[in-house]
């Protein structure tokens, strides 16, 4: 029944009926919510890839074909936005010296320490910056955020072995940068 339902107001909306659309927001949501809510562990952060999964679907039912439940295709999109969103939380968050991580690092040294340190989180941004996207996503999150390969590989949907070689590209990639004089 649900099935059915669902292919109902799926066609509807993409016959250009914005209830439709409205309708299975209203029957869905709380279920995205909740779902990201489980793995993010934040309102903010879930009403956030919530909101991202709503326009992900706006863009997107047009290629939903009706292989699986309409749920389940739900699911996947909100897993993989959800994934998505601590990725980038933790690449931000290691990234950013906050004020409070500062003091700390200035309690516990001295101000030249404190310069030395944050020269050394700009050198590790500008190197990373410098090697190519796919071979940075693979080193960091398997270096800080401290992920397997088939946990990247779920992530990402790329095979291991691919992931593995852009790994070892960015270490040699990195390696090279870091010995350059200019550091």
């Amino acid at each position: 029944m649900e099935f059915v339902e669902d292919k109902v107001l799926v066609k509807e909306f993409l016959n250009g009926n914005e209830i439709a659309f409205k309708k299975l927001v209203d029957k869905y949501s709380k279920k995205i919510y909740w779902h990201a809510r489980g793995m993010l562990n934040n309102h903010f952060d879930a009403d956030e890839v919530t909101q991202e999964v709503i326009i992900v679907l706006y863009k997107k039912l047009h290629t939903f074909n009706f292989e699986s439940n309409l749920y389940t295709w739900i699911y996947r999109i909100t897993s993989t936005r959800t994934l998505n969103f601590i990725r980038m939380k933790k690449v931000k968050e290691f990234f950013s010296i906050s004020d409070e991580k500062y003091d700390e690092i200035r309690s516990e040294s001295n101000i030249q320490d404190d310069f030395e340190h944050k020269d050394e989180i700009k050198r590790i941004e500008q190197v990373l910056q410098k090697i190519p996207t796919k071979q940075r996503e693979v080193f960091v999150m398997k270096n800080f955020e401290e992920l397997d390969y088939k946990e990247i590989s779920e992530i990402t949907g790329k095979s291991v072995g691919g992931l593995k070689a852009n790994y070892f590209h960015a270490l040699k990639k990195i390696t090279e940068l870091l010995n350059e004089k200019n550091w």
